[in-house]
């Protein structure tokens, strides 16, 4: 259940990174640093200076061809890097690059792209790269230091709030020799810095303006990436076409990566026409998420001569969260025995029967599927000692592993979890009347919006309501197009919607864009709920402090213990292998990534190949 549906996963992953330990970059203490050819955020690196390419590509797939790919929704914009507007797909991959690219054969680690190396103390108080001397923009104009601080400074105050956050914690940003740029942090001590400025975006200055940048374009952006932008359709089509002139083409990190010659992006309005352009061959690859369509709907001929592959594909990365969002902004939902209440509401057992074919899993936590889950587990010394000042605000049964989402007995009728709903809805100051949920003090119907984007969200949403009314509850369901769907996401203008937090095996600094205190009132954050609570900001700094593995493991276990008793959300579902299905001509890699498939790694299959 993603936020934004596309079977294209350029963007899957969230920008993140870890750091290496002394050992990679021959620390002797103090502020000491050696430049590095990458860096980790906990452990060594997995791939020694002079690597050929990552363990997920096939280094010798052949480049050419055009691939299609579709995504739901409209865009108006060529700019990614702002609030405005609805960015097209595939910019931030194709176009731009950063200072340093990631490997996803590894839990988080960075290796030089635009940087050929990288300096750091064992503090991380201050990061300085190298660029290399080749790298060019697409344009032929070199990558210079002054790029790389224009573009800090531009995304510093004009960038997404995100940008916004993390740049803030520089105290100094300078040019420290002809190819070096070098960043100093303040005082917080977050270690995932030196990987956020090496995933940094790098505009080229001769080409973007500081007066426009936060205005929405159509004109095509230039970056220093494999592709440039070809023909643009305003919502309805973009085309990328491969540079020739690509600087970066024989870099390791690039190896069996950028295959295509062209790549094209189709627009689709619902996901019905969508498939069945797909059945049609009017693009390669099919990302699934309709369990039912999975299950029954792969009847068409091109599938039955094998023409198009159904997979299910391995990934090894904690699951996120899906789930239906309260935003405790708004009265209704600022009470906890609220929220537990519709929480219990929520009849998983029978949907998964009757709906979903009996393929999903029930989400439990926040980073379900990985070690980083406190599903199950009881918290460890380090973790109660991070929760020791805040005593209320972990429940008892999820502190000690024993915590579980409601069950019932998928008979469809869900009565003790009613009853108990009910219970704590009366505890809550309401009370039935005439069938109807009133607050009991002045009469006012207990009555909220559900704001659905997709056909896919409505059945569902139409289920809960539903359940919703046997404990009389008004609850209206309003189906939005995308583009408003994202505008009152990003303002905050709902009741409870339903959302995805992609969760990676190195939680960082979006955590604080999706969680913190000040995110909650910053609009185009991901603290969709409203979170203002103080000991979901000290568990998110003392994961960003972490040094060790397993100090960083209990920090991320005890964030997700307080905010699944926060009850912010009624997690839904997940599955536990990604579904995908393509034209065989769409060739992929025998090995998937930690992370899953990539695209970028794929090919087009020659006739005989």
């Amino acid at each position: 259940m993603k936020q934004r549906t596309s079977i294209y996963n350029w963007a899957f992953i969230s920008l993140k990174a870890f750091m290496s330990a002394a050992v990679i970059f021959g620390f002797s203490g103090g502020a000491h640093a050696q430049p590095a050819h990458g860096i980790a955020m906990h452990g060594s690196l997995a791939h020694e200076p002079g690597f050929a390419s990552f363990s997920y590509v096939n280094p010798d797939a052949p480049k050419g061809g055009t691939v299609s790919f579709a995504t739901l929704g409209s865009f108006d914009s060529l700019n990614p890097l702002i609030i405005k507007g609805a960015a097209a797909a595939g910019l931030r991959d194709l176009v731009f690059e950063s200072l340093m690219a990631r490997a996803y054969d590894e839990p988080f680690s960075l290796y030089g792209l635009l940087a050929e190396n990288i300096e750091t103390p064992e503090d991380r108080s201050w990061v300085a790269f190298v660029l290399r001397k080749e790298a060019r923009f697409s344009d032929g104009k070199p990558v210079t230091v002054e790029d790389v601080l224009f573009s800090y400074k531009l995304l510093r105050d004009k960038g997404r709030p995100n940008h916004r956050t993390y740049y803030s914690k520089i105290t100094a940003a300078e040019k420290t020799g002809p190819r070096t740029v070098k960043f100093t942090f303040n005082a917080e001590g977050d270690r995932e810095m030196p990987l956020i400025m090496g995933l940094m975006p790098i505009l080229p200055r001769h080409f973007f303006s500081a007066e426009t940048f936060e205005e929405t374009t159509l004109k095509p952006v230039i970056g220093s990436g494999p592709y440039r932008i070809g023909k643009v359709e305003a919502g309805k089509q973009i085309v990328y076409v491969r540079n020739p002139d690509y600087w970066g083409r024989n870099l390791a990190v690039n190896a069996g990566r950028f295959n295509f010659d062209e790549i094209r992006f189709d627009y689709y309005r619902n996901s019905d026409p969508m498939f069945q352009a797909f059945q049609k061959g009017l693009f390669q690859l099919w990302r699934e998420s309709d369990s039912g369509r999975w299950a029954r709907g792969y009847d068409f001929s091109a599938y039955k001569d094998k023409r198009v592959l159904k997979e299910e594909l391995p990934v090894s990365i904690p699951s996120g969260m899906s789930a239906l969002v309260f935003n405790t902004r708004r009265p209704v939902f600022a009470d906890i025995r609220v929220r537990r209440a519709l929480t219990l509401m929520l009849d998983f057992e029978w949907l998964n029967k009757n709906y979903y074919f009996g393929l999903y899993t029930r989400t439990q936590s926040f980073f379900d599927r990985s070690n980083l889950s406190s599903y199950g587990r009881a918290a460890d010394e380090r973790e109660r000692k991070l929760l020791k000042p805040f005593a209320n605000a972990v429940d008892p049964a999820i502190l000690e592993g024993t915590y579980k989402q409601p069950v019932s007995d998928g008979a469809g009728r869900n009565r003790d979890n009613r009853r108990k709903a009910l219970r704590l809805l009366k505890q809550a100051g309401y009370t039935l009347r005439d069938g109807k949920l009133v607050e009991e003090k002045s009469g006012a119907p207990f009555a909220f919006e559900i704001l659905a984007a997709s056909s896919a969200q409505q059945r569902l949403l139409l289920k809960f309501v539903d359940a919703l009314k046997g404990v009389g509850i008004a609850a209206r369901l309003r189906l939005v197009d995308s583009a408003q769907f994202q505008r009152r996401r990003q303002t905050f203008d709902f009741d409870m919607i339903q959302a995805f937090w992609y969760a990676s095996l190195s939680p960082g600094n979006e955590q604080l864009f999706r969680w913190s205190t000040k995110s909650a009132d910053a609009q185009g954050s991901f603290n969709y709920a409203g979170v203002k609570n103080p000991a979901v900001d000290a568990m998110i700094a003392a994961l960003l402090a972490a040094r060790k593995r397993e100090e960083f493991v209990s920090a991320v276990r005890a964030l997700d213990r307080v905010l699944l008793s926060g009850h912010y959300a009624i997690p839904l579902f997940y599955t536990r292998k990604q579904w995908v299905a393509r034209w065989k001509t769409l060739a992929r890699p025998k090995k998937t990534s930690l992370y899953g498939y990539r695209v970028n790694t794929w090919w087009i299959e020659r006739p005989g190949g």
